[in-house]
């Protein structure tokens, strides 16, 4: 394997200091804006939620006149240049199926159920993917502290995380994310076309 490849198409960025998340953040731009990273980012960071119904962009839970709310989440934050909307689930489910099997690896049993987990019958995350004039916008949020939550949710804390691990596991994420996409990127250029 030739080491000197290293094409950088998406990059990572852990955010250490306390964002709450409140949905506008999901718009293009926001990644450059607030943490001056330019071109397709995931970036992460811990901080509360609450997300009114006029905020939200998921038609279904807008017309139930749903909300999002928790003292305290992960939350990854990503937008992709170039990519389909499609492409942009797709990414969303990798995400969400990471985070299930890493938590799994920890002897969690964390259950996946498309783009949502959950933990003892209890929702662990919410995440949407949504289009954007100039790109794919992508937010997961995974509960630490589930109160205020409008429905049954657990947090990490439930599952015995503390922000030790919390922040270990922030990292390892976006760490194979990296990874992951550096992969794919070397799979596309190193084949042959067939005609």
């Amino acid at each position: 394997m030739r080491e000197h490849y290293r094409m950088k198409l998406i990059q990572t960025h852990f955010h250490d200091a306390e964002l709450p998340y409140t949905g506008p953040e999901l718009r293009p731009h926001y990644i450059l804006q607030k943490f001056e990273i330019e071109g397709s980012t995931l970036a992460a960071f811990v901080g509360p939620c609450d997300v009114k119904t006029d905020h939200l962009v998921d038609w279904e839970d807008r017309l139930a006149s749903d909300s999002i709310k928790a003292k305290s989440m992960v939350h990854f934050l990503g937008e992709f240049f170039g990519s389909t909307l499609a492409e942009g689930v797709w990414i969303q489910r990798l995400v969400v199926g990471e985070v299930a099997a890493r938590l799994n690896a920890l002897g969690k049993p964390v259950t996946r159920n498309g783009d949502d987990l959950f933990w003892s019958g209890s929702k662990l995350s919410v995440s949407i993917v949504t289009a954007s004039p100039v790109s794919v916008l992508f937010h997961l949020g995974v509960n630490i502290d589930s109160t205020g939550a409008p429905v049954k949710a657990a947090g990490l804390k439930d599952l015995g995380m503390d922000q030790m691990a919390i922040r270990k596991f922030i990292q390892e994420i976006l760490s194979w994310f990296e990874t992951e996409c550096q992969s794919v990127a070397r799979a596309c250029v190193k084949v042959r076309p067939v005609v």
